[in-house]
């Protein structure tokens, strides 16, 4: 069974509520999943890990089972920011005020700028195939536009893309995760339909671009604003060796611009690490937050 022994909480934090599950005991870790999945996406790796730690997964704002604010001015509803302090504020009211987070995909984003805000809060920080949104608008090239081809389909005007994708959410969705993954049943038939359950509403669609919208805006300017700061924390960085970030970038090099500390390695599987490769995702993490 998925998450057996961990408990389903809501947390209301000052922005949405937030869904979320906790088990094991330990040192707090939290878990954050990525497009456009939900907490779920860890279901291989979190009873594991609980065995170590004090794990929390949780579905980021708009995405799962948590709240979806209203998108706000220049799409502030959804910006990193706001979800990081999200995740910031549940884990305070579970009693937990400092961490370690692992992030996938947007979820990588949202620790990122977790870090960046709360570096008293950050103990860690495990980021799973990305490099910094704004190093990837910056390097925009026919073969990466190709590859992320999303990326600037679902920043385009609502509800252009919320209504092309709500036409058949399941055949997207199995697109979606067909061209980014490569392990032939990796994502069970479980993890499926959850994500479907999740992701077939017209309101965590419309969610999901508003955070695509908020990378190409918003985020863009918090970033710029930062000034060139530096990630405080010890980093690691993950990423798939069949996945886009292998075949772009030298990843461990980029995140060194950003970061003071960084390690890293390839994880022999596609972008979806958690459910793809769960073993060797969790030694690397096991290895990197008990040193």
């Amino acid at each position: 069974m998925a998450f057996e022994g961990f408990e389903a909480r809501r947390i209301a934090a000052s922005g949405c509520e937030v869904n979320l599950v906790v088990g094991g005991s330990g040192p707090p870790l939290l878990l954050l999943h990525g497009y456009p999945q939900t907490h779920f996406m860890w279901h291989k790796v979190a009873p594991r890990l609980a065995e170590h730690y004090t794990v929390v997964a949780s579905d980021l704002r708009g995405y799962g089972d948590s709240g979806r604010p209203a998108d706000g001015d220049n799409h502030a509803g959804h910006c990193k920011r706001a979800s990081a302090q999200d995740q910031v504020e549940t884990m305070a009211a579970l009693g937990f005020e400092r961490f370690m987070v692992a992030g996938h995909d947007r979820g990588a984003r949202v620790a990122h700028r977790m870090a960046l805000d709360h570096p008293e809060r950050v103990a860690k920080l495990s980021v799973l195939d990305i490099v910094p949104t704004r190093r990837v608008f910056a390097d925009v090239s026919q073969a990466l536009a190709t590859a992320y081809y999303h990326w600037f389909f679902l920043i385009q005007p609502a509800p252009f893309p919320e209504t092309l994708i709500g036409n058949d959410p399941e055949y997207y969705l199995r697109w979606v995760m067909g061209r980014w993954g490569t392990a032939a049943g990796a994502i069970t038939d479980e993890a499926f339909a959850e994500y479907l359950r999740c992701f077939a509403r017209p309101e965590t669609i419309h969610a999901s671009c508003e955070d695509y919208r908020a990378a190409a805006s918003i985020d863009l300017d918090h970033d710029a604003a930062d000034g060139g700061r530096r990630i405080a924390c010890p980093v690691q960085a993950l990423w798939g060796a069949r996945a886009v970030m292998h075949r772009m970038y030298d990843v461990v090099a980029v995140w060194r611009e950003y970061a003071g500390e960084v390690q890293g390695q390839a994880i022999g599987c596609g972008h979806f690490l958690p459910e793809e490769a769960p073993d060797e995702t969790f030694r690397a993490l096991h290895a990197f937050f008990s040193s």
